[in-house]
Parts: C-alpha cells; structure tokens; sequence
C-alpha cells in the first residue's frame, strides 16, 4: 500500500475515541479527498483507483460465504471479492473492505466510545458510510439530481451502483426521505472478524442472502 495514500486519508482522523457524528462525517472526507488524490471527478468510479494501489491485491472467488474479506499477507493487505455477486456489490464490498484497511492501525481507539456489544455493527456501518460516499459522492448525486436523472434505476446505472446504494444515498443527502440503513438493521450485513495467527485480524462480509429475486441490503 503506497503509505502516502494511508497517511493523508489518516491524517484526518484524531486518534482518540470518535462520537458517532465524527465517524460518519471522516468517513465522507476521506473518501472525498482519495477521489481527488486520484484525480477522479467523474461517475461511474473505476475499482481501478483501490485495486491498483502498491502492496494491496484484490482476488475474486467462487464460490466464498461472504462477499468480502480482508487480511494482511506477506506483506501486502488482501482484499477478496465474492465473484458470485453482482458487479454492483463487488464494487461496493472493495470499497468497504478499503476503510477497513484505513481504520486498521487505530480501530480499537477510534471506536471504543461505542458499547462493546454494538461496536462491530457500528464498524460495519461506518465501513457502508465511507463506500457510499466514495461511490456516490453527496456533491455528484445533488449535481445528478438537479440535471433531472432522478429515477433510482437511472441513477442506480449513472453511478453503477444498486438501486437501494442509491435509496440510501437518497436518504442521507436529504434528497428523499429517510431510509432503513442495512448495516444497522440486517443480521446479514454483520461482518464477523476472526484472528488470523501472525497478521493483524481479517475482516470478512457476509455472504448476500437472496430470497426470490430481491436482494436484502445494500449492494
């Protein structure tokens, strides 16, 4: 991983225990300030920008029972994608699994105001937080929004992200009324972590569940 990236994106971050309104508003300036550090401006982004940092590899398998993990692995960070998933929710899963590679170094002092019991879902929604922000940027979406592309599938296909990423960025951009986020509220979003033996702990996503047709959670 090239440090400087992991410096500046840390560099907002004060090292000490974060209310929940701090989490949630460096989460949204980090990922704004990697989009202009990589000299992106335009929608869809590229999984290019993540994927071709220095000491970080992306894999894609099938089949996985989660949708994404990360860990650290002789010498580079790992990020491993559910190629079963839609290209959407891969998209999204390497863009969450990404702060958790931002937040590693500090993350039992940045979040340890949250109750023990309810860190990890926290983590996780922090982690949805940042992707949204870095795949639908607010500035974007209101641009996007005031030049008439207003229907979610129109805006779902602009940013190429699903059309509920989008009902959430809604939501949070004040733009439409408020939506459930997932990442508080589904049990398949939880993304239980496990030790690895000499490596800084994996982080692992949970597989997305399907019932018929429609998808639960974002994507």
């Amino acid at each position: 991983m090239n440090p400087g990236v992991l410096t500046v994106l840390r560099d907002f971050v004060p090292i000490r225990p974060l209310t929940r309104t701090e989490a949630y508003r460096i989460a949204e300036l980090q990922a704004a300030r990697f989009l202009k550090m990589m000299q992106v401006n335009e929608a869809p982004i590229n999984e290019r920008i993540i994927a071709e940092l220095p000491r970080l590899q992306v894999q894609r398998f099938s089949p996985l029972p989660v949708s994404g993990a990360t860990h650290w692995s002789n010498g580079r960070w790992m990020i491993i994608l559910n190629a079963n998933e839609s290209t959407a929710r891969q998209r999204f899963s390497l863009a969450h699994e990404f702060k958790h590679i931002i937040d590693h170094r500090f993350i039992d002092i940045l979040y340890a105001r949250v109750a023990e019991d309810d860190r990890e879902d926290f983590i996780e929604s922090i982690c949805d937080y940042f992707a949204g922000c870095l795949l639908v940027p607010r500035p974007w979406l209101k641009k996007a929004w005031g030049e008439g592309i207003q229907r979610p599938a129109d805006l779902a296909t602009h940013f190429g992200v699903s059309q509920q990423a989008i009902q959430v960025r809604l939501s949070q951009t004040g733009l439409t009324g408020r939506q459930r986020r997932c990442g508080q509220t589904a049990s398949d979003w939880r993304l239980p972590r496990f030790p690895r033996t000499g490596t800084p702990e994996g982080y692992h996503r949970r597989a997305l569940t399907v019932t018929g047709s429609s998808e639960k959670g974002l994507a």
